[in-house]
Formats: C-alpha cells, structure tokens, sequence
C-alpha cells in the first residue's frame, strides 16, 4: 500500500532475537500509520492488565506515512505502550532530525519485547538489528549518552543516512515514573513515561540508520503542494509568531486570559509573569529560532544565558509548558533560573511539566506542614535539589518519583492534587477554558493539552471559553483531526495551515486513500475506538474521567471556575456523539 513500507520490526530483548513480520493492507486502510497502527498492535500484542514496567509490555516506535516526504511538519516520531505514570494507554511524540534517521531504516513500526539481562543499546537498520551491551553508558546523562552510542554504534555502510539517537536518563534507570525518551539533545518523548519503560527493559539507547524510503501515491504532488504552501504561509501572522517569540509568547496571552497556572493551581495570574515570558527570555539571553527538518516555522529557541550565575548555559528552550510549571506553579522569578532547572530535567531525562507540578506540590506540602522537608515557593535552588533527589529517589523524591497519586495518598493530600488518570495537566487552567477541561477530562493519557489543543479555538474566538453546550462537537472535530494528524505523524504548530480539506489531500497524496472528509472521521474514529477499548480493558472507569476535586475550587483573586455539572453536561455529550454512552459504566 503507498504510504507504507508494509514492515514491522519485532524484537525480544530476552531473547536476543529479532524477525521482521509484514503488515496487511486492511489493517493500513482502517488505522493508518502512526498512532492507528500502534494502537492497534499495542492492543493486540499487549497481556490484559499487564504490569507496565513488566517485560510483556510492548514498547512500540512509529512513524507515519507522510515521514521522509517534504510534507512540512512531518519529522516526527511516535513512542506507544502502557504507561507507568497512568496504567493506561501511553503515547507521546517527538521531533527534530533523528525522526527520520528512524524513518530510513524502513519500518512502519518498531516494537520492543521483553527485558535486557544486561543494560542495552540497540543499532536499528533495514536488515534487523545489532545487540551491544550498554557498558559504561548505562548512568551517563542524556546528553553524553547520545554523543556515545552514535560514535561508537553506528554503523558504517557508505549507503546510509547520518544515524539518529534515542536514549533515556538517569531518571528512567532508575524507574522513575515520568522519565522521557530524549533525541537531538533537547527534543523529548516527553509525557506519560515512555522512558521508564525503556528503564524497565534495560534498554539505554537505540540507534536508527538506513536508506529506505516510502512509496507515496503521487510524490510529484505532494512537492508541489509543499512548494506552494511555503509560499502562502511565509506572512501568515501564526508562522511569524511562532517563528519570532516561540511558545513563550503564550505566557503573556495565557496571563491575560486569566488562565495561567499559578502557586500550585490556586491563581490564575503571575504577578512576575514579564519576568518569564517572552520578551524577558529574547531580551536577557541571545536566542535565535531553530527548526525540525522539513519546517518553516522554527518554533524552538536556540538559547544562550548570556549573564548571571547561568551564563553560558545552552538549550534549546524553554518551551512556553515549562515556563509555566517552574515559573508559574512553583513561582521562580527569573527566566534564567526557569532556564537552569530544563536543563536539569533534560539532563536527568524528566518530564518537565510533571517535574514542576511534582515540585510545586512538595512545596504547597511543605507549607502545610504534611512533610518534614523545607522548600519555598520561589526558591529554584531547593527545587533543583529536589529535582535531583526525585531522579536519584532520594529522601521525599523516592515519594514523588512514583508519581502524583502515590504522592497525594502518601500525604494526605488528595484534595488538592491536580491530574487526571494521574497526569498533570498543562498549562491552560479549565475553570476558564472550559473546553480544556473536557480535553483534560477525555484525554487518552491523562491531561493532555495536545490530543485536541482546544485552548486554540477558545482563545481565538471560536467558541466561548464559558460556553458547554454544543462545545463537544467543535472539540471532536479538532480532536479526529488532530488524530489524523498522530496517524501521518504531523506537527500540532500546523493545525492551522492543515484543515480537513488540505488533511484530505495529505492523506490522499500520500496513501492513495479516498479523500471525502466522511472516510477521514471514519479512520479518526477506529483509531479513538481501539485505544478507548484498550483503556476499558486496562481498568479505566467514569472516575478517570472526571476533573480532580482541586480545578472545581474557585480560582483565588479572578473567581473563575468551572463547575462539576458542566463538566458532567460536556462528557454527556461528547459521549453521545462518540457512540460511547455506556462505555463507563
């Protein structure tokens, strides 16, 4: 079929064994790439109820049919299994360049079995793959082990592409339960735990090379309509926001839409916010954007901490996700400060929104006399200790390391914790945009801010933030969008250069699939069905899908919330329109 490869490459770290299986056109055609196809395998391949840091539970690497064509937006990479933060259903992407040294060894998925009787680096190619014992590089941090396992792993055929890395951290070594999966220095798998459970496998790094390339249906066009969208995109004013200020710009919007996260979710406004944002970040440190490959927007900021104790520290960042968490939650003043703590998570191979939460959570902990453990709301020295306590689960960072639900029931302080299915969620507070908290509410992972990113159309004006009714079916549309785009696997940032009628023509370009919007919410609804059956399966119920009691507290200072029957009148719907309505109870 165009668009694919029609491979799969299996691997069993017990064994040491390898096969390469193929994959049938029907199951293509209901579920794509991407997302469709690892879910679909996820749920097949998976032991009901398995443990996910069991060997059993199947680590999946994906890609999609729009990899390595010039669809712009299309260097991405998909990571799939249970997740060990949620014990539910995991997903979580990255960009960068390595998305298509992954692409080039010429498999529509990767999927990992088993556990390493010794710690493990993996060199992926068309043939199969190599075993290397991980030696020394096992405890190295993110950054020295992707320099390592690419100098001394690759593989030296004059006929490959550059390698690409993928690696974990001390963190996930150590199970921490919301360790990412890191690649070009900066760009992570960041959410749900996908690094603990490459921990878990003793697997440290895998390396990708090749010098495949997919069949596309009408390659020629997919050029020209590439070509062209360049060109009428180069003043559109979202790609030159993006493109200027990065994702920090939305400190600023999210602050006068009242709904920035603030000390632990109690406020909804920073008073320090343009200490944080992104003026305060281009105007304090040498910043010049920086892009995936096969992207125009450059979001990502190159950034150089040019005074102060910091000076000379270099990443790519912070995105706007993690000004918010350390700056907002944990209210750390300085940008630079925000700036040092990335660069521990990163380092260390942590989530830098759990991380944050995590950290606040001690701190509100801490003030109220639940824990012996002395930290202060904007004290970034204390909350760098902690950091590195949570990844060496030391002392209290034992306790968060297993997450935000073992943490609240461990202090009492279930009342206050903020996740959903035991997921943090981003930094869009729902008691003003209530749509987010349906998003948070139905979320296949936990709060999630990415599957729908309806904050877009209730910022804009689309829809009244305050609005519930008839809100389901604008958020379905966006999210079996949105779905469309994990199946390819596409950027978020192109939400709005892709609608359904240029998804359409993505899709049909690529695949040869018809492209009638009616087929397209067909294939976005399987792949919903299937990982809704996988959650069910795994033990979720109505409660998951429910905001914590905390977002149903009226913000301090604004008075905003949002109440537990809209929230309840909002899943109704989007129930009845899923065909989900007795799927919960």
């Amino acid at each position: 079929m165009y668009g694919f490869y029609g491979r799969i490459l299996k691997i069993n770290l017990s064994e040491k064994t390898y096969r390469i299986e193929t994959v049938e056109d029907a199951i293509l055609e209901t579920y794509l790439g991407g997302k469709g196809l690892a879910s679909y395998l996820l749920c097949t391949l998976n032991p009901a109820g398995v443990d996910p840091l069991a060997p059993e539970n199947c680590l999946i690497f994906a890609t999609g049919p729009a990899a390595g064509s010039s669809v712009w937006g299309s260097s991405r990479y998909g990571v799939f299994t249970k997740s060990p933060q949620t014990g539910l259903y995991s997903e979580s992407y990255s960009g960068g360049r390595v998305p298509e040294a992954i692409d080039s060894a010429g498999f529509d998925a990767v999927v990992i079995q088993g556990k390493a009787a010794e710690p493990t680096v993996l060199s992926v190619h068309p043939e199969g793959v190599v075993f290397h014992d991980a030696g020394d590089i096992w405890g190295m941090d993110t950054f020295q082990a992707e320099d390592a396992v690419k100098e001394r792993f690759a593989l030296s055929e004059p006929a490959y592409k550059k390698p690409g890395a993928v690696v974990i951290g001390p963190a996930a070594e150590n199970l921490v339960r919301f360790a990412v999966i890191e690649n070009d220095y900066w760009r992570s798998a960041g959410r749900t735990g996908v690094g603990t459970v490459m921990g878990a496998k003793k697997l440290k790094a895998l390396v990708f090379q090749g010098n495949r390339k997919r069949p596309l249906f009408d390659e020629n066009g997919i050029r020209e309509m590439s070509k062209k969208l360049a060109g009428q995109a180069k003043d559109n004013p979202g790609v030159q926001a993006y493109k200027n200020m990065g994702t920090p710009m939305m400190v600023k919007i999210m602050n006068n839409a009242k709904a920035f996260p603030t000390r632990y979710w109690s406020e909804g406004t920073c008073e320090h916010w343009e200490k944080i944002g992104a003026d305060a970040l281009h105007s304090q440190c040498d910043v010049k954007p920086k892009a995936c490959l096969k992207c125009f927007m450059a979001c990502a900021r190159m950034t150089t901490v040019r005074s102060g104790r910091h000076a000379g520290l270099r990443l790519e960042g912070p995105e706007y996700e993690t000004i918010y968490a350390f700056g907002g939650l944990c209210l750390i003043d300085s940008i630079e400060e925000i700036i040092y703590l990335n660069d521990i998570c990163d380092r260390l191979g942590m989530d830098t929104i759990t991380a944050g939460n995590l950290c606040a959570f001690a701190i509100e902990a801490s003030t109220r006399g639940k824990i012996d453990y002395k930290i202060n709301y904007g004290d970034a020295d204390a909350v760098a200790e902690l950091l590195r306590k949570i990844a060496r689960k030391e002392d209290i960072g034992a306790v968060l390391s297993e997450g935000i639900k073992f943490a609240a029931k461990e202090w009492g302080l279930e009342d206050i914790a903020v996740h959903v299915k035991g997921m943090e969620p981003a930094g869009y507070d729902p008691r003003v945009l209530k749509g987010m908290g349906l998003a948070y509410a139905t979320s296949d992972r936990g709060a999630c801010h990415l599957r729908s990113t309806f904050y877009k159309p209730e910022l804009s004006g689309m829809i009244d933030p305050a609005q519930v009714k008839d809100k389901a079916k604008l958020f379905i549309d966006f999210e079996d969008r949105l779905t469309l785009f994990d199946t390819l696997i596409l950027c978020r940032f192109y939400r709005d250069l892709y609608p359904w009628e240029k998804l359409a023509e993505i899709i049909h370009k690529t695949t040869g699939i018809p492209a009638e919007k009616s087929v397209l919410e067909k294939i976005a609804s399987s792949v919903s069905d299937i990982v809704r059956r996988f959650n069910l399966r795994e033990g979720m119920n109505a409660e998951d899908e429910q905001l914590p009691k905390a977002l149903h507290q009226k913000l301090e200072k604004t008075g905003h919330a949002v109440s537990k029957e809209e929230i309840n009148f909002m899943l109704k719907d989007y129930y009845h329109l899923r065909g989900w309505d007795d799927s919960v109870k």
